[in-house]
């Protein structure tokens, strides 16, 4: 059995350039498991960094000086942070803390209608009962208004918490300038602590450096566009919290496939509440079914044609793995994971099939010699 280990590992871990591989891919995860809570502003100064390089590069390509470009971006990046802060988030949480005030009446209205349905099919009063009803609608009202408190003062549940935003709101911008105008220089800095034969990393990084940036500010792109057209369907219909469901329509198209079918619930949710079984709730629900098939069926391949190259059921596990690993960051970024281990796998050396006999061969004589 050692005898068998040993030349697998010979066979696959022989050449130099594989072990370094291995061990960039083994220091960056254990670096971010181990570390990620602490290094979370640099981490995500590096990610605004990556994605707005590009929006520099374009600019470098009309002739326009780095520097320059770098300023024009970065004053860009800050106009937006400060109408995400002022603007934004404001009116989400004014729309989040109505939304939960109004949730009890909400829910009792359902608990309502569910405890007509057996008069109306006397076949369901078999299945549950009055008290069962009552008992699963309390504890569904329970669990979201909990969930929903603890979600509105969990930023602000203590001074660490306040410290810990004004560190983001001031390092991150402050590291993302830097990032952005030494961009050559610190990869210079990094480059001296890499071993020189590194030629298989290299491959496998250019490959990889190119999907995964694609992916990334196409994903940015693809958030926001659905985002703004589900915002303008939502008030074009008079939909409550009009401004609340469009960003979690936005922000569900993170989670492939899993994302839009989540976020069908609240948004037939408010849309029953606020019209019934109307020509209005089948009107929002129809728009919002022709916005996802547009997002599916035209945004995503125009965004990200070639960038990727995974089965679907390859994606849901990278989802549901690096999700539970690292939260929302892994479910975000569980696509350009996938598409590195992918990138990987490929460039990997592939075992010859003879070479594979001879080696059994070997080790079968050895055996045969003792």
């Amino acid at each position: 059995m050692i005898e068998y280990i040993k030349s697998w590992y010979q066979r696959h871990f022989s050449d130099p350039q594989v072990v370094i591989l291995a061990l960039f891919i083994l220091i960056g995860f254990a670096i971010i498991l181990i570390a990620g809570d602490i290094l979370a502003p640099l981490l995500a100064s590096i990610v605004i960094a990556y994605v707005l390089d590009g929006a520099v590069e374009i600019l470098r390509r009309s002739k326009i000086p780095r520097f320059l470009a770098l300023v024009l971006v970065f004053f860009a990046f800050i106009a937006l942070l400060r109408l995400i802060l002022f603007g934004l988030i404001p009116k989400l949480s004014q729309q989040f803390t109505q939304f939960f005030r109004e949730l009890p009446s909400m829910i009792a209205h359902g608990q309502d209608l569910l405890m007509q349905l057996p008069d109306k099919y006397p076949s369901l009063s078999q299945i549950f009962t009055e008290e069962q009803v009552k008992e699963f609608v309390w504890s569904i009202r329970s669990q979201l208004i909990s969930a929903g408190h603890n979600f509105i003062a969990q930023p602000l549940e203590s001074v660490v918490g306040l410290i810990t935003i004004m560190i983001y709101l001031v390092l991150v911008p402050l590291m993302v300038f830097f990032f952005l105008k030494d961009k050559y220089k610190i990869l210079e800095w990094v480059e001296g602590f890499l071993p020189s034969n590194r030629e298989l990393t290299n491959e496998v990084w250019f490959d990889v450096n190119q999907k995964i940036a694609s992916y990334i500010r196409g994903k940015f792109v693809e958030v926001f566009a659905v985002w703004f057209i589900t915002y303008v369907i939502f008030v074009f219909f008079d939909l409550d919290y009009a401004m609340l469901l469009s960003f979690l329509v936005g922000i569900s198209v993170i989670i492939p496939y899993v994302g839009a079918a989540v976020i069908t619930v609240p948004v037939a949710f408010v849309a029953y509440f606020q019209w019934g079984f109307g020509s209005q709730f089948a009107y929002v629900l129809i728009a919002y079914a022709v916005i996802q098939f547009l997002d599916g069926n035209i945004l995503v391949p125009l965004l990200f044609s070639e960038v990727v190259n995974l089965h679907p059921v390859a994606i849901i596990a990278a989802v549901l793995i690096f999700g539970g690993i690292w939260g929302l960051w892994g479910v975000f970024f569980a696509i350009p994971l996938a598409t590195l281990v992918n990138a990987v796998i490929k460039a990997w050396p592939n075992v010859n099939i003879d070479e594979d006999q001879a080696a059994q061969q070997e080790v079968a004589s050895a055996g045969n010699s003792q």
